[in-house]
């Protein structure tokens, strides 16, 4: 099981830290001395430099909801080697921005502030080429209870369309009312490729060009699925491929404008 920390400087923070606790579990919560309260299960501290130093090799992964050149300054003299520090990932308190900071692939950071991401509402922020070359986000609505296998076949079929490679996908992309349908979690871990979560909220206000349903808007109250999640999950995205329906799966394809 992973050890993660979440550190924070602020009360503000404290109320992100739980959220994400909420989600992930199982999840250490510090917080500075000035924070008031906190409840039962924060440990407190009072310089994060100190901390940070004491803490750095006992956790896989620490998630810090403090401004970025804060952490900075604090992981600086514990940082040795990509094989062998944790995963660090930093929050702003809105919470806006989810920062892969250190350890993006060989620790983690990456995936974990996706997930972080999934769970706040937070934009994830990967800046290792590998994933920052790729420009193709794939949206995903399905039924519940469809089979992996029938998203996984779907999704290479409209990539298949458009003659793309799946070696180009950043993202697969889909309602909350979908974060845990086991047969989208699962396409997405066949497939190598990240899940997005997209907040149904967000899509409702979404004013951008795609097809909306009535039927799906009774259905579960969003206008549709595939498509907005596909032109949201990413950056300056058009849609490549209209959503298609295949077999209670219903694909679309997005690509991000900002690669020559």
């Amino acid at each position: 099981m992973r050890r993660l920390a979440a550190i924070t400087l602020s009360a503000q923070g404290l109320a992100v830290a739980r959220r994400i606790k909420a989600g992930l579990g199982r999840l250490d919560l510090y917080a500075h001395d000035a924070v008031q309260g906190g409840g039962r299960g924060v440990r407190k501290f009072d310089r994060v430099v100190e901390l940070t130093e004491r803490i750095f090799g006992r956790y896989d992964g620490l998630i810090y909801i403090a401004p970025c050149g804060v952490v900075v300054r604090a992981i600086a003299g514990c940082v040795k080697s990509k094989l062998e520090d944790p995963a660090v990932v930093v929050l702003d308190v809105g919470p806006r921005f989810a920062v892969s900071l250190v350890g993006g692939h060989e620790a983690g950071a990456n995936a974990l502030a996706l997930e972080i991401a999934n769970l706040t509402g937070a934009e994830p922020v990967i800046t290792t080429t590998t994933e920052a070359a790729k420009d193709i986000i794939v949206g995903v609505g399905c039924r519940k209870g469809v089979a992996p296998g029938r998203i996984v076949d779907a999704v290479r079929s409209a990539l298949a369309e458009v003659g793309a490679s799946l070696d180009a996908v950043r993202l697969i992309a889909s309602a909350d009312l979908k974060a845990r349908e086991p047969g989208l979690i699962k396409a997405a871990a066949a497939l190598g490729v990240p899940f997005r979560v997209i907040a149904s909220e967000t899509i409702r206000t979404f004013s951008g060009a795609f097809e909306r349903s009535a039927f799906v808007m009774e259905k579960v109250n969003v206008p549709a699925v595939a498509e907005p999640a596909a032109l949201l999950a990413g950056r300056r995205t058009s849609l490549l491929l209209a959503k298609r329906k295949y077999d209670g799966v219903t694909v679309a394809l997005a690509r991000e404008g900002f690669l020559s």
